[in-house]
Formats: C-alpha cells, sequence, structure tokens
C-alpha cells in the first residue's frame, strides 16, 4: 500500500461550491477511484487550500492513473473542478494538484 498527499489552492469565493460538489460525488467518479485501486480518499480544508490523502492498494500506479484519466466521468468531473481549484507554485506541468513527500507515518 502507498499512501499519497497532495495539495490545491481554493479560492473563497469557490469554496461553496466546491464543497457543494464534493456533497455530492458523482456516482460514476467513485467507481472509477475504487476500480483505480484507490482506498481511504479523503480531503480536507484549511482556509484556502485543499489537502487530500489517499492509500493507493494496486500494482501499477501509472496505468491506474491513465485509466483514470480516460474515464470520461472522470474528465467531466475534473473539466468541473478544475477551474474551481488554484494550481500551486511547483506544481509539475500536466499535473492539478502538487503531491507533497510524506515526512512521518506512525501505525
Amino acid at each position: 500500500m502507498q499512501r499519497i498527499a497532495s495539495v490545491i489552492g481554493l479560492a473563497a469565493d469557490k469554496r461553496e461550491e466546491y464543497e457543494a460538489y464534493h456533497a455530492a460525488v458523482w456516482p460514476e467518479v467513485l467507481a472509477t477511484i475504487t476500480e483505480c485501486n484507490i482506498r481511504n480518499y479523503s480531503i480536507f480544508r484549511h482556509g484556502e487550500l485543499l489537502f487530500s490523502y489517499f492509500e493507493y492498494v494496486g500494482d501499477d500506479y501509472a496505468a491506474d492513473m491513465a485509466r483514470m484519466a480516460a474515464d470520461p466521468a472522470t474528465q467531466r468531473w475534473w473539466s468541473v473542478q478544475d477551474p474551481l481549484q488554484t494550481r500551486l507554485p511547483g506544481t509539475p506541468d500536466g499535473d492539478q494538484w502538487l503531491t507533497i513527500p510524506e515526512i512521518f507515518h506512525h501505525d
């Protein structure tokens, strides 16, 4: 199992809309997340920052992420969500969220 955390900005004027979408995530998007071996997925908000955490339980992360990116429902979801978010400095080209390193873990 691989733990993955990432961060992105969220403008204050987009907060209500973003949170409303995430109160009722489209079922087909949730199904794709599960099919792509993602478990225990959470998004937290602190002010104008969103922090996500999930556990990847598959064997080929790159292939599963490519499969997710190719899913039509996920593409539609991202087209709605991306304008609500603000990419942070240092986010690699082609990525929306900035993956951040784990510096401590305790089971």
